[in-house]
């Protein structure tokens, strides 16, 4: 009766350790909202960002991302993983942080 008591709770653990993985697994998937990183030599300070690129980023709050307040005028987006600064109205590019 031991024997088979201990199988039991080896078997219910053995369950519970793998769901508790599988969960895990299923949670990173769902909250995995950051962009493939890509470097881009043309974007630094003084360049422009094309017009495509920054539409294809998202505006980020520069406050809980650690970053400085932009001037009037421009804004931080997150394009490629990168994190850029930009005036709104022509794409002039004030500054670019890597996250990788």
């Amino acid at each position: 009766m031991r024997y088979l008591g201990r199988i039991l709770t080896a078997s219910a653990l053995a369950v519970s350790l793998c769901g508790g993985v599988a969960i895990a697994q299923d949670h990173h998937d769902d909250q995995d909202h950051h962009q493939q990183y890509v470097h881009h030599d043309d974007w630094k300070h003084g360049s422009h960002i094309r017009h495509e690129d920054w539409d294809r980023g998202e505006q980020v709050d520069w406050h809980s991302h650690h970053l400085k307040r932009p001037p009037s005028g421009y804004e931080w987006r997150q394009v490629d993983g990168n994190f850029v600064m930009a005036r709104v109205s022509d794409g002039y590019i004030s500054t670019v942080v890597v996250v990788h």
